[in-house]
């Protein structure tokens, strides 16, 4: 009899873990078509002064919209930025965008800044860094994810050549 509770109880305990295991694997989101880009903007943040000198970092200010049909629980976003003339990461920056309450189909988020720590150094004014002679432009890559999924580039965008606000 002892057994036969045993074998009843895994058979429910399988059961359980079986249908939560199911659920939760449903279809994946391709975030390269269930995310929307909305208000972009690039430039160059005024990162003030550091050891005497005016700095100038590149940042990108977006919002996200989920335009696919399914919640995005624990919505991140990684920017890499570049120079233009190389491959090599200049700098990074990482935000959750929406936690575990996740973000649903149709809603957008707030703003978004993500900026990099590396830039431009000077004494010139910092609007002046911008025209400099030794200036390179960068550009970025957005990457998103949701829960435990892989990374997917979903952007690339030239870093304009202007100052911006946060």
């Amino acid at each position: 009899m002892l057994n036969t509770r045993l074998a009843r109880g895994a058979v429910c305990v399988s059961v359980i873990v079986f249908a939560a295991a199911t659920a939760a694997c449903g279809p994946t989101v391709d975030l390269r078509t269930g995310l929307e880009i909305e208000a972009i903007s690039t430039g160059w943040l005024d990162a003030g002064v550091v050891e005497g000198k005016n700095k100038i970092v590149p940042a990108v200010i977006f919002s996200l919209k989920n335009v696919s049909d399914r919640k995005l629980s624990t919505l991140q976003v990684n920017a890499i930025f570049r120079r233009v003339n190389s491959n090599d990461e200049w700098g990074d920056g990482f935000r959750t965008i929406a936690g575990s309450g996740g973000l649903a189909p149709g809603a957008a988020t707030d703003s978004v800044t993500i900026n990099a720590q590396l830039g431009y150094t000077g004494t010139d004014p910092h609007a002046a860094l911008l025209s400099h002679s030794q200036f390179v432009d960068a550009k970025v890559d957005l990457f998103a994810k949701y829960g435990s999924g892989t990374w997917a580039r979903i952007a690339e965008y030239p870093i304009m050549r202007q100052l911006i606000e946060h």
